[in-house]
């Protein structure tokens, strides 16, 4: 390939990636997207995975974006997707981008209306999943810094 067609930006589901990388590692810049995901793309796509993202030909930059907005009904295994059996829809979702700060945010405001007691550790800033807080998480607990007054 000449020099012209190496794109050191290239754009795949809204995301500025780097043209340097190959294509396995630079899809990971996408929020939601790993590497076990990205290399399940490049192998559904026909990409090879080691060649650099800016030599993608506009071609294969669309076809990774539409695989990866169709990640539900392409084939990829549902133990690889990041939302099973959503709440709302009960289905096998794999959400990408935006979506997925947004789904997540809208999720501890539930957990916090409905008063569970994970949403109660959210809004305690308390860890939420199990984790030891003796002596951990200390600087979240909020109760500020503790210091000695100097005599004046």
């Amino acid at each position: 390939m000449s020099e012209q067609e190496f794109k050191y930006i290239i754009r795949i589901a809204n995301t500025d990636l780097s043209g340097n990388k190959p294509i396995l590692y630079a899809l990971r810049k996408i929020k939601g997207v790993n590497i076990m995901i990205a290399n399940a793309l490049c192998g559904l796509g026909n990409i090879q995975k080691d060649k650099k993202a800016g030599n993608l030909s506009p071609k294969e930059a669309e076809k990774l974006t539409s695989l990866i907005k169709e990640m539900t009904t392409i084939g990829v295994p549902e133990w690889l997707m990041n939302r099973r059996k959503d709440p709302e829809t009960g289905k096998d979702i794999h959400l990408h981008g935006p979506e997925l700060q947004f789904t997540k945010d809208n999720d501890i405001k539930m957990f916090k209306k409905t008063k569970s007691y994970k949403g109660l550790r959210h809004q305690w800033g308390i860890p939420v999943r199990g984790q030891r807080t003796k002596s951990n998480f200390r600087r979240n607990k909020g109760k500020g810094s503790l210091g000695v007054k100097r005599k004046k």
